[in-house]
């Protein structure tokens, strides 16, 4: 569990947990009794071979079950940070939040009630009807060698990283807020590829109208979904382009020898 400087630390700094002090003072005071009344009801319902209280105790104390659950619900933090955070398992940090959260929705301290889109299909219907403009990119996370009696355990190697990695499909809002993501495939796979198993290219087009940024590894998609994903164009080589003074005209592309190096020296003998 944390300790009294840093749970002070956490109550003080309202970018943590998006409340006051005094709020949480008060959610403590008001929420408090109401777990522990829950929890000796729990602990009364169900047959025991023990008194009450018997046993292994609670290492977090009700104030570190609320800071837990608070900043929770602020960033949207991993259980398996806040375990590290608050010095427990894991296992320790599921059940309180669970047992927490309902407390504050009953207070009204709740995430507000909005849209979750859980496939790539609504993600584009919700970009269509809001007028938004998506972005969408391949990310590889680097992943430990498959074993050796793997099979095709090549297919993890990246071509961009030369590293074993997984690779996965991301597409956010302009507000850089992530909305989808696919799952991971082996490394070795083209972005374009990953799109084209995702389907995405049949639900820009048959679907409302929406524009989606991407790089140039999604070329293919701007001609397949009629313009709807706008992709940098190829680098192309200009036709008149000045050429280099260094190089000489008649060595093939190779750079002239300087005046004085072995080089010149053998060519004039």
């Amino acid at each position: 569990m944390v300790g009294d400087l840093a749970r002070a630390a956490i109550v003080r700094d309202r970018r943590i947990t998006g409340l006051s002090a005094e709020v949480i003072s008060d959610l403590v005071a008001e929420v408090g009794p109401l777990w522990h009344a829950r929890h000796q009801a729990r602990l009364v319902s169900r047959p025991r071979r023990r008194a009450v209280g018997a046993g292994a105790k609670h290492r977090m104390v009700f104030v570190d079950r609320l800071l837990a659950t608070l900043v929770h619900l602020r960033h949207g933090t991993t259980h398996d940070v806040l375990a590290c955070w608050f010095g427990v398992d894991r296992s320790t940090i599921t059940p309180v939040i669970s047992e927490v959260r309902p407390l504050l929705a009953e207070r009204g301290c709740t995430v507000s009630p909005g849209v979750r889109l859980k496939t790539l299909a609504e993600v584009v219907d919700d970009l269509g009807a809001t007028g938004k403009t998506g972005t969408a990119d391949g990310t590889e996370t680097r992943v430990r060698r498959p074993v050796v009696d793997r099979r095709n355990r090549n297919r993890f190697i990246s071509g961009k990283s030369k590293q074993n990695a997984v690779k996965a499909m991301v597409l956010t809002d302009q507000a850089d807020r992530v909305l989808f993501c696919s799952p991971t495939t082996p490394g070795r796979c083209a972005d374009i590829t990953h799109a084209r198993r995702l389907a995405i290219a049949r639900l820009l087009a048959d679907g409302p109208p929406v524009e989606i940024l991407a790089d140039a590894g999604y070329q293919e998609l701007r001609a397949q979904t009629g313009g709807r994903v706008a992709t940098l164009p190829h680098r192309k080589v200009k036709k008149n382009a000045p050429t280099d003074t260094r190089r000489s005209t008649n060595t093939g592309g190779r750079r002239a020898p300087r005046a004085g190096s072995r080089s010149s020296t053998a060519s004039r003998t």
